[in-house]
Protein backbone atom coordinates (compact mmCIF):
# COMPACT_ATOMS: atom_id res chain seq x y z
CA UNK A 1 0.00 0.00 0.00
CA UNK A 2 1.13 3.19 -0.91
CA UNK A 3 2.22 5.75 1.64
CA UNK A 4 1.86 8.57 -1.01
CA UNK A 5 -2.14 9.33 -1.67
CA UNK A 6 -2.79 10.03 -5.60
CA UNK A 7 -3.80 13.90 -5.48
CA UNK A 8 -6.27 12.94 -8.85
CA UNK A 9 -7.99 10.21 -7.88
CA UNK A 10 -11.03 11.69 -5.94
CA UNK A 11 -11.38 14.17 -9.26
CA UNK A 12 -10.89 11.11 -11.75
CA UNK A 13 -14.45 10.05 -9.98
CA UNK A 14 -15.72 12.89 -10.56
CA UNK A 15 -14.40 13.77 -14.12
CA UNK A 16 -16.33 10.55 -16.29
CA UNK A 17 -16.60 12.09 -19.51
CA UNK A 18 -12.54 12.75 -19.38
CA UNK A 19 -12.09 9.08 -18.36
CA UNK A 20 -14.63 7.71 -21.15
CA UNK A 21 -12.49 10.26 -23.83
CA UNK A 22 -9.08 7.75 -22.09
CA UNK A 23 -10.71 4.75 -22.53
CA UNK A 24 -11.87 5.46 -26.51
CA UNK A 25 -8.93 6.96 -27.34
CA UNK A 26 -6.10 5.23 -25.29
CA UNK A 27 -5.74 2.43 -27.84
CA UNK A 28 -5.26 4.47 -31.01
CA UNK A 29 -3.49 6.91 -29.23
CA UNK A 30 -5.09 9.72 -32.45
CA UNK A 31 -2.19 12.36 -30.91
CA UNK A 32 0.58 10.54 -31.21
CA UNK A 33 3.62 12.41 -32.68
CA UNK A 34 1.98 15.54 -32.06
CA UNK A 35 3.20 18.31 -28.18
CA UNK A 36 0.25 20.10 -27.04
CA UNK A 37 1.35 22.83 -24.92
CA UNK A 38 -1.31 23.64 -22.03
CA UNK A 39 -1.98 26.69 -19.73
CA UNK A 40 -4.55 26.57 -17.42
CA UNK A 41 -5.11 26.97 -13.58
CA UNK A 42 -2.80 23.53 -12.59
CA UNK A 43 -5.08 22.03 -9.59
CA UNK A 44 -6.64 18.48 -9.99
CA UNK A 45 -9.33 18.76 -12.35
CA UNK A 46 -6.13 20.38 -15.06
CA UNK A 47 -4.48 17.52 -13.70
CA UNK A 48 -6.52 14.61 -15.43
CA UNK A 49 -6.66 16.82 -18.75
CA UNK A 50 -3.35 16.33 -18.67
CA UNK A 51 -3.28 12.86 -18.45
CA UNK A 52 -6.31 12.44 -20.81
CA UNK A 53 -4.30 14.35 -23.55
CA UNK A 54 -1.14 11.96 -22.95
CA UNK A 55 -3.42 8.51 -22.64
CA UNK A 56 -4.05 10.06 -26.22
CA UNK A 57 -0.78 10.13 -27.78
CA UNK A 58 0.00 13.76 -26.86
CA UNK A 59 3.28 14.51 -25.55
CA UNK A 60 2.24 17.63 -23.29
CA UNK A 61 3.88 20.42 -22.08
CA UNK A 62 2.29 21.97 -19.12
CA UNK A 63 2.38 25.53 -17.23
CA UNK A 64 -0.04 27.59 -15.33
CA UNK A 65 -2.21 30.01 -16.80
CA UNK A 66 -1.68 32.32 -13.21
CA UNK A 67 0.99 32.12 -10.92
CA UNK A 68 -0.94 31.52 -7.79
CA UNK A 69 -3.52 28.50 -8.24
CA UNK A 70 -0.92 26.02 -8.91
CA UNK A 71 -1.13 23.23 -6.50
CA UNK A 72 2.36 21.71 -5.48
CA UNK A 73 0.85 18.32 -5.12
CA UNK A 74 -0.82 17.93 -8.38
CA UNK A 75 3.07 19.60 -10.38
CA UNK A 76 4.48 16.62 -8.18
CA UNK A 77 1.78 13.74 -9.80
CA UNK A 78 2.49 15.36 -12.78
CA UNK A 79 6.19 15.66 -13.08
CA UNK A 80 7.59 12.00 -13.08
CA UNK A 81 5.22 10.64 -15.85
CA UNK A 82 5.80 9.55 -19.35
CA UNK A 83 4.62 12.07 -21.97
CA UNK A 84 4.15 14.79 -19.70
CA UNK A 85 6.60 17.73 -18.54
CA UNK A 86 6.15 20.42 -16.36
CA UNK A 87 7.15 23.95 -16.78
CA UNK A 88 5.67 25.35 -13.34
CA UNK A 89 5.98 25.46 -9.58
CA UNK A 90 3.76 25.88 -6.76
CA UNK A 91 5.32 29.39 -5.25
CA UNK A 92 6.91 31.19 -7.90
CA UNK A 93 7.06 34.67 -8.32
CA UNK A 94 5.60 36.36 -11.38
CA UNK A 95 8.80 36.81 -12.76
CA UNK A 96 9.64 32.66 -12.83
CA UNK A 97 6.19 32.03 -14.29
CA UNK A 98 6.33 34.00 -17.02
CA UNK A 99 10.08 32.13 -17.41
CA UNK A 100 8.52 28.87 -17.36
CA UNK A 101 6.26 29.98 -20.03
CA UNK A 102 8.58 30.93 -22.58
CA UNK A 103 11.06 27.81 -21.98
CA UNK A 104 7.31 25.90 -22.30
CA UNK A 105 7.15 27.87 -25.86
CA UNK A 106 11.12 27.26 -26.83
CA UNK A 107 9.78 23.57 -27.53
CA UNK A 108 7.95 24.68 -30.20
CA UNK A 109 4.47 22.77 -29.45
CA UNK A 110 2.21 22.00 -32.04
CA UNK A 111 -1.09 22.63 -31.00
CA UNK A 112 -2.05 25.42 -27.64
CA UNK A 113 -4.48 25.09 -25.45
CA UNK A 114 -4.81 28.13 -23.87
CA UNK A 115 -6.82 30.15 -20.62
CA UNK A 116 -6.52 33.75 -20.54
CA UNK A 117 -4.67 33.13 -23.95
CA UNK A 118 -1.89 33.19 -21.83
CA UNK A 119 0.71 31.30 -24.09
CA UNK A 120 -0.88 32.61 -27.49
CA UNK A 121 -0.30 35.88 -26.85
CA UNK A 122 3.32 35.63 -25.51
CA UNK A 123 4.09 33.12 -28.39
CA UNK A 124 3.00 35.72 -31.17
CA UNK A 125 4.84 38.84 -28.63
CA UNK A 126 7.97 37.02 -28.06
CA UNK A 127 8.40 33.45 -30.51
CA UNK A 128 7.32 34.94 -33.69
CA UNK A 129 9.02 32.49 -35.46
CA UNK A 130 7.71 29.68 -33.32
CA UNK A 131 3.99 30.65 -33.87
CA UNK A 132 4.10 30.70 -37.34
CA UNK A 133 4.87 26.75 -37.15
CA UNK A 134 1.88 26.24 -34.55
CA UNK A 135 -1.15 24.54 -36.19
CA UNK A 136 -3.74 25.38 -33.64
CA UNK A 137 -5.39 26.41 -30.52
CA UNK A 138 -8.13 26.42 -28.11
CA UNK A 139 -9.19 29.25 -25.97
CA UNK A 140 -11.56 28.45 -23.10
CA UNK A 141 -11.90 31.71 -21.41
CA UNK A 142 -13.81 34.45 -21.80
CA UNK A 143 -10.96 37.17 -21.38
CA UNK A 144 -8.96 34.85 -23.82
CA UNK A 145 -11.60 35.25 -26.56
CA UNK A 146 -11.18 39.13 -26.31
CA UNK A 147 -7.43 39.10 -26.74
CA UNK A 148 -7.73 36.87 -29.48
CA UNK A 149 -10.81 39.03 -31.06
CA UNK A 150 -8.04 41.78 -31.07
CA UNK A 151 -5.61 39.65 -32.34
CA UNK A 152 -7.51 39.02 -35.33
CA UNK A 153 -8.65 42.37 -35.60
CA UNK A 154 -4.80 43.62 -35.20
CA UNK A 155 -4.56 40.68 -38.36
CA UNK A 156 -1.37 39.31 -36.32
CA UNK A 157 -2.87 36.19 -35.83
CA UNK A 158 -0.75 32.50 -37.25
CA UNK A 159 -2.76 30.02 -37.00
CA UNK A 160 -6.56 28.88 -36.11
CA UNK A 161 -7.80 28.50 -33.02
CA UNK A 162 -11.13 27.44 -31.77
CA UNK A 163 -13.16 29.40 -29.52
CA UNK A 164 -13.85 26.80 -26.78
CA UNK A 165 -15.38 29.41 -24.41
CA UNK A 166 -18.24 30.22 -26.48
CA UNK A 167 -19.64 26.70 -27.28
CA UNK A 168 -22.71 26.12 -25.13
CA UNK A 169 -21.43 22.80 -23.69
CA UNK A 170 -18.50 25.79 -22.02
CA UNK A 171 -20.33 28.93 -21.33
CA UNK A 172 -23.90 27.11 -20.40
CA UNK A 173 -22.52 25.34 -17.50
CA UNK A 174 -19.00 26.07 -16.84
CA UNK A 175 -19.28 29.77 -16.70
CA UNK A 176 -22.77 30.00 -15.35
CA UNK A 177 -23.08 26.93 -12.63
CA UNK A 178 -19.02 26.31 -12.57
CA UNK A 179 -18.03 30.07 -12.00
CA UNK A 180 -21.33 31.32 -9.78
CA UNK A 181 -20.82 28.19 -7.24
CA UNK A 182 -17.35 27.94 -7.13
CA UNK A 183 -16.96 31.91 -6.53
CA UNK A 184 -19.39 32.52 -3.52
CA UNK A 185 -18.62 29.34 -2.06
CA UNK A 186 -14.91 30.58 -1.86
CA UNK A 187 -16.62 33.61 -0.74
CA UNK A 188 -18.05 32.09 2.07
CA UNK A 189 -15.11 29.79 3.33
CA UNK A 190 -12.62 32.55 3.30
CA UNK A 191 -14.94 35.23 5.49
CA UNK A 192 -17.00 32.57 7.56
CA UNK A 193 -19.77 34.97 6.94
CA UNK A 194 -23.43 34.56 5.23
CA UNK A 195 -24.99 35.56 2.32
CA UNK A 196 -28.05 35.24 3.32
CA UNK A 197 -30.30 38.83 3.78
CA UNK A 198 -27.47 40.59 2.25
CA UNK A 199 -27.06 42.91 -0.62
CA UNK A 200 -24.62 41.30 -3.26
CA UNK A 201 -23.66 43.81 -6.24
CA UNK A 202 -22.49 42.00 -9.24
CA UNK A 203 -20.26 43.41 -11.76
CA UNK A 204 -21.29 42.32 -15.20
CA UNK A 205 -23.67 40.01 -16.57
CA UNK A 206 -22.28 37.76 -18.80
CA UNK A 207 -22.67 33.87 -18.31
CA UNK A 208 -20.51 34.21 -15.48
CA UNK A 209 -21.69 37.22 -13.67
CA UNK A 210 -25.36 35.99 -14.36
CA UNK A 211 -24.27 32.54 -12.40
CA UNK A 212 -23.12 34.64 -9.58
CA UNK A 213 -25.89 36.61 -9.29
CA UNK A 214 -28.59 33.86 -9.90
CA UNK A 215 -26.82 31.61 -7.22
CA UNK A 216 -26.59 34.71 -4.61
CA UNK A 217 -30.42 35.37 -5.14
CA UNK A 218 -30.66 31.24 -4.42
CA UNK A 219 -29.48 31.31 -1.66
CA UNK A 220 -31.41 34.56 0.18
CA UNK A 221 -29.39 37.92 -1.02
CA UNK A 222 -30.52 40.72 -2.52
CA UNK A 223 -28.96 41.04 -5.74
CA UNK A 224 -27.40 44.08 -8.12
CA UNK A 225 -26.06 44.02 -11.51
CA UNK A 226 -24.25 46.81 -12.90
CA UNK A 227 -23.54 46.44 -16.65
CA UNK A 228 -21.78 48.69 -19.35
CA UNK A 229 -23.89 46.75 -22.12
CA UNK A 230 -27.79 47.72 -22.29
CA UNK A 231 -29.05 44.54 -23.47
CA UNK A 232 -27.20 42.74 -20.46
CA UNK A 233 -28.81 44.86 -18.00
CA UNK A 234 -32.10 44.47 -19.51
CA UNK A 235 -32.33 40.86 -19.51
CA UNK A 236 -30.36 41.20 -16.06
CA UNK A 237 -33.81 43.23 -14.92
CA UNK A 238 -36.07 40.77 -16.20
CA UNK A 239 -33.75 37.92 -14.50
CA UNK A 240 -35.48 39.86 -11.79
CA UNK A 241 -32.24 41.79 -9.73
CA UNK A 242 -32.22 45.20 -10.07
CA UNK A 243 -29.97 47.11 -11.88
CA UNK A 244 -27.65 50.53 -10.37
CA UNK A 245 -24.46 52.27 -11.77
CA UNK A 246 -21.85 51.24 -9.37
CA UNK A 247 -21.61 54.34 -7.98
CA UNK A 248 -25.16 53.96 -6.32
CA UNK A 249 -24.72 50.31 -6.11
CA UNK A 250 -21.43 50.69 -3.55
CA UNK A 251 -23.49 52.61 -1.12
CA UNK A 252 -25.93 49.47 -0.55
CA UNK A 253 -22.84 46.82 -1.13
CA UNK A 254 -22.21 43.91 1.86
CA UNK A 255 -20.34 42.02 -0.96
CA UNK A 256 -18.92 43.24 -4.50
CA UNK A 257 -18.14 40.46 -6.63
CA UNK A 258 -16.82 41.70 -10.58
CA UNK A 259 -16.74 39.28 -13.03
CA UNK A 260 -16.39 41.70 -16.57
CA UNK A 261 -13.61 40.70 -18.08
CA UNK A 262 -12.17 44.41 -18.23
CA UNK A 263 -10.78 46.55 -15.64
CA UNK A 264 -10.91 49.29 -13.11
CA UNK A 265 -14.69 47.79 -11.76
CA UNK A 266 -14.51 49.14 -8.65
CA UNK A 267 -11.74 52.51 -8.80
CA UNK A 268 -10.69 55.15 -6.81
CA UNK A 269 -14.13 56.90 -7.66
CA UNK A 270 -16.37 54.44 -5.60
CA UNK A 271 -14.12 53.98 -2.63
CA UNK A 272 -16.09 57.36 -1.04
CA UNK A 273 -19.01 54.85 -1.35
CA UNK A 274 -18.36 52.02 -0.10
CA UNK A 275 -19.74 50.75 3.46
CA UNK A 276 -17.74 50.08 6.57
CA UNK A 277 -16.78 46.03 6.11
CA UNK A 278 -17.51 46.08 2.85
CA UNK A 279 -16.07 42.71 1.36
CA UNK A 280 -14.53 43.08 -2.22
CA UNK A 281 -13.88 39.52 -4.57
CA UNK A 282 -12.81 39.35 -8.56
CA UNK A 283 -14.18 36.40 -10.43
CA UNK A 284 -12.53 37.75 -13.55
CA UNK A 285 -9.50 36.23 -15.21
CA UNK A 286 -7.15 38.95 -14.76
CA UNK A 287 -6.86 40.79 -11.40
CA UNK A 288 -6.85 44.11 -13.06
CA UNK A 289 -11.31 44.66 -12.21
CA UNK A 290 -11.13 45.69 -9.07
CA UNK A 291 -7.90 48.85 -8.57
CA UNK A 292 -5.94 47.53 -5.84
CA UNK A 293 -3.52 50.58 -5.81
CA UNK A 294 -6.51 52.69 -5.47
CA UNK A 295 -7.32 51.22 -2.03
CA UNK A 296 -3.34 51.39 -1.21
CA UNK A 297 -3.54 55.09 -2.06
CA UNK A 298 -6.85 55.23 0.10
CA UNK A 299 -5.37 53.03 3.15
CA UNK A 300 -3.63 55.16 5.95
CA UNK A 301 -3.10 51.08 7.44
CA UNK A 302 -3.59 47.77 6.30
CA UNK A 303 -4.35 44.35 8.14
CA UNK A 304 -4.79 40.88 7.74
CA UNK A 305 -7.64 39.77 9.39
CA UNK A 306 -8.21 36.20 8.49
CA UNK A 307 -6.21 34.08 6.02
CA UNK A 308 -7.37 35.13 2.62
CA UNK A 309 -8.95 38.84 3.64
CA UNK A 310 -6.58 41.94 3.20
CA UNK A 311 -8.27 45.32 5.13
CA UNK A 312 -7.76 48.52 3.87
CA UNK A 313 -8.38 50.87 6.79
CA UNK A 314 -9.31 54.03 5.24
CA UNK A 315 -9.00 57.97 7.64
CA UNK A 316 -12.60 58.08 8.04
CA UNK A 317 -12.35 55.11 10.27
CA UNK A 318 -14.58 52.56 7.44
CA UNK A 319 -13.02 48.92 6.67
CA UNK A 320 -12.87 47.52 2.91
CA UNK A 321 -12.02 44.05 2.66
CA UNK A 322 -10.17 42.38 -0.09
CA UNK A 323 -9.96 38.52 -0.67
CA UNK A 324 -7.45 36.83 -2.64
CA UNK A 325 -6.01 40.23 -3.30
CA UNK A 326 -8.24 40.70 -5.79
CA UNK A 327 -6.88 37.86 -7.90
CA UNK A 328 -9.48 35.07 -8.58
CA UNK A 329 -11.20 34.29 -5.67
CA UNK A 330 -12.57 30.76 -6.66
CA UNK A 331 -8.61 29.57 -7.57
CA UNK A 332 -6.28 31.88 -5.88
CA UNK A 333 -7.43 31.75 -2.31
CA UNK A 334 -6.31 30.05 0.40
CA UNK A 335 -9.51 27.56 0.74
CA UNK A 336 -9.89 27.83 -3.25
CA UNK A 337 -10.11 24.81 -5.11
CA UNK A 338 -11.97 26.16 -8.44
CA UNK A 339 -14.62 25.04 -10.19
CA UNK A 340 -16.48 21.73 -9.29
CA UNK A 341 -15.09 18.91 -11.16
CA UNK A 342 -18.01 17.17 -13.16
CA UNK A 343 -18.33 21.02 -14.96
CA UNK A 344 -14.59 21.07 -15.41
CA UNK A 345 -15.08 17.56 -17.08
CA UNK A 346 -17.59 19.29 -19.38
CA UNK A 347 -15.33 22.34 -20.47
CA UNK A 348 -11.89 20.07 -20.42
CA UNK A 349 -13.61 17.17 -22.46
CA UNK A 350 -14.39 20.37 -24.84
CA UNK A 351 -10.37 20.95 -24.87
CA UNK A 352 -9.76 17.68 -25.22
CA UNK A 353 -11.75 17.42 -28.49
CA UNK A 354 -10.59 21.15 -30.09
CA UNK A 355 -7.10 19.64 -30.23
CA UNK A 356 -8.22 15.87 -31.72
CA UNK A 357 -10.34 17.74 -34.14
CA UNK A 358 -7.90 20.03 -35.32
CA UNK A 359 -4.72 17.31 -34.96
CA UNK A 360 -5.80 13.96 -35.57
CA UNK A 361 -8.58 14.63 -38.08
CA UNK A 362 -6.32 17.23 -39.83
CA UNK A 363 -8.59 20.16 -39.71
CA UNK A 364 -6.09 22.37 -38.39
CA UNK A 365 -3.58 21.97 -41.63
CA UNK A 366 -6.67 23.22 -43.57
CA UNK A 367 -8.00 26.26 -41.98
CA UNK A 368 -6.65 29.97 -42.18
CA UNK A 369 -5.18 31.61 -39.30
CA UNK A 370 -8.42 33.11 -37.09
CA UNK A 371 -10.93 32.64 -34.21
CA UNK A 372 -13.51 30.14 -35.11
CA UNK A 373 -16.37 28.49 -33.26
CA UNK A 374 -16.20 24.62 -32.20
CA UNK A 375 -18.37 22.84 -34.55
CA UNK A 376 -21.18 22.02 -33.58
CA UNK A 377 -21.02 18.49 -33.84
CA UNK A 378 -17.93 18.07 -31.29
CA UNK A 379 -20.71 20.34 -28.70
CA UNK A 380 -22.78 18.00 -29.57
CA UNK A 381 -20.87 14.44 -28.87
CA UNK A 382 -19.93 15.94 -25.42
CA UNK A 383 -23.45 16.82 -24.76
CA UNK A 384 -24.30 12.86 -25.14
CA UNK A 385 -21.24 11.50 -23.63
CA UNK A 386 -22.71 14.01 -20.28
CA UNK A 387 -25.80 12.44 -20.77
CA UNK A 388 -24.52 8.94 -21.26
CA UNK A 389 -22.40 9.45 -17.65
CA UNK A 390 -26.06 10.48 -16.37
CA UNK A 391 -27.98 7.66 -17.23
CA UNK A 392 -30.13 10.16 -19.14
CA UNK A 393 -31.65 9.15 -22.88
CA UNK A 394 -32.55 11.58 -25.03
CA UNK A 395 -35.69 11.61 -27.81
CA UNK A 396 -34.99 11.08 -31.21
CA UNK A 397 -36.58 12.56 -34.27
CA UNK A 398 -38.81 10.68 -36.77
CA UNK A 399 -38.12 10.66 -40.41
CA UNK A 400 -41.00 12.88 -40.72
CA UNK A 401 -40.17 15.26 -38.29
CA UNK A 402 -36.83 16.03 -40.05
CA UNK A 403 -38.25 15.67 -42.93
CA UNK A 404 -40.76 19.02 -41.34
CA UNK A 405 -37.47 21.06 -40.51
CA UNK A 406 -36.30 20.51 -44.05
CA UNK A 407 -38.95 22.07 -45.71
CA UNK A 408 -39.86 25.53 -46.15
CA UNK A 409 -43.67 25.25 -47.64
CA UNK A 410 -45.23 22.60 -44.87
CA UNK A 411 -47.86 21.28 -46.91
CA UNK A 412 -49.21 18.96 -44.48
CA UNK A 413 -50.47 22.16 -42.14
CA UNK A 414 -53.46 23.01 -40.76
CA UNK A 415 -53.03 26.72 -41.28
Amino acid sequence: MSDQPDPLAWTRDYTPILRSLADEYGDDRPLSGYSIALASHLEQKTGVLIETLRDAGAEVLVTGSEPYSTKGEVVDALRDQDGIATFVEAGMTEDEWADGQHALLEEEPDFILDDGCELIAKVHADHPEIAREVIGGGEQTTAGITRLEAMEDDGVLEFPVYGVNDTPMKHYFDNVHGTGESSLSNVMITTNTMLSGKTVVVGGYGYCGRGIARKARGMGAQTIVTEVDPRKALEAHMDGHRIESMATAAAEADYVITSTGNRDVIRGEHLDDLRDGVILANAGHFDVEIAVADLEDAAERVTEPRDGVTRYHLPDGRRINLLAEGRLVNLTGPHSSGHPAEVMDTTFAMMFEAARDMLADGRGEKLAPGLYAMPDRLDREVAFRKLETLGVAVDELTERQREYYEEWEHPDSAF
